[in-house]
């Protein structure tokens, strides 16, 4: 049972660390007890099906490097993918979304004051936290990452969160069967935190039943669905995004469909079936990669000065196909030829 709040001058020490130069070691290094949840596993990165030329058109990225963006791309080597860890603390605190173990801080996610103290209660039990700081920034990364390390956290102990839910998350949780507590403060007598960057074969098994659980009994099968991206998110908007929306909707059988406006329940309708999950890179494509059948294949129409390869990483850990077309045309508008498109998806 919680108690009665009690001040931590933990804050004010990490705070004058940073300001003398110091940066605080990440939590993980004050951790009482590590563990090899899943082993390491090596993931076939695949060639992405595209037309010659199309990685020429890059002209920056997002993440990572172009140089490294255009070997994700181009495939065709192995990539070793490191063992999801978990780690135990005792007495660890939670103060204004900052982990704090020892003299050692985690941020997940942007602080709301800067205040010198803060009070906190104890909580008792086994905590487990499955949030990151991408996770709590990008709506893609907490449905394909967060949630994944959810089942981790459920396995360990009582899982908790800082995050508030908003748009499709708590349609999510339910469905998914997410049963976690939302704390903003707390000194914890047992702390557990997975290390599960890494897609590794078991995230690969984590994210075939978090598909299972997502869409029932296998679906029916259908060409393909494309997924609006209009103007939500940073801005990078595909001019002629309608126009190709209902070319494949008239041409291939493609279904239509803006996930920022649909239930739930339509998104599934239209991604658990689908042998392509088209539109623009973002986070609202994850909706369908999370869903689609294993033998299904993203279809990503890139911005060409904000290419990103982290959709790829997915397909790949998953064995799916890949297929992109690179747009032409300013940072914040671009727009994507329909022809390519066409003959980018001939070539699966």
């Amino acid at each position: 049972m919680a108690t009665l709040p009690r001040p931590s001058i933990r804050p004010a020490i990490n705070g004058l660390s940073r300001l003398l130069g110091r940066k605080p070691d990440d939590v993980l290094a004050r951790a009482t007890d590590c563990w090899e949840v899943a082993p390491g596993s090596t993931v076939h990165v695949q060639p992405a099906a595209m037309l010659p030329g199309q990685i020429d058109r890059i002209r920056g990225s997002e993440f990572s490097t172009v140089s490294e963006v255009c070997r994700d791309f181009r495939g065709g080597f192995d990539s070793e993918h490191a063992p999801t860890m978990g780690y135990a603390f005792r007495k660890a605190l939670l103060i204004d979304g900052v982990l704090y173990a020892g003299s050692a801080a985690r941020h997940l996610r942007p602080r709301a004051g800067r205040r010198p103290l803060g009070l906190t209660r104890r909580e008792g039990g086994r905590v487990t936290f499955y949030e990151s700081w991408v996770g709590n920034r990008w709506f893609g990364n907490w449905l394909s990452d967060d949630c994944l390390t959810y089942r981790l956290a459920a396995g360990e102990g009582a899982p908790v969160t800082t995050l508030t839910a908003s748009g499709h998350q708590p349609a999510y949780e339910r469905r998914l069967g997410m049963a976690t507590r939302r704390l903003g403060t707390g000194m914890f007598d047992e702390l557990v935190l997975f290390d599960d960057r890494s897609h590794n074969a078991g995230k690969r098994d984590r994210a075939n039943d978090m598909r299972r659980r997502l869409v029932g009994p296998e679906p029916r099968r259908h060409g393909g669905v494309f997924l609006l991206r209009g103007t939500t998110g940073a801005r990078r908007v595909l001019g002629n995004e309608r126009q190709i929306a209902e070319h494949l909707a008239a041409r291939r059988g493609f279904r239509v469909l803006d996930p920022s406006g649909a239930t739930l329940e339509e998104i599934v309708d239209a991604c658990a079936g689908a042998g392509v999950v088209a539109g623009v890179e973002g986070s609202h494509l994850v909706h369908g990669l999370v869903m689609m059948p294993a033998d299904a294949r993203a279809f990503v129409i890139q911005p060409p000065s904000r290419a990103v390869a982290a959709l790829k990483l997915l397909t790949d850990r998953q064995g799916q196909g890949y297929s992109l077309v690179v747009g032409t045309g300013g940072d914040d508008v671009f727009n994507a030829d329909i022809d390519e498109i066409e003959r980018t998806l001939d070539l699966a």
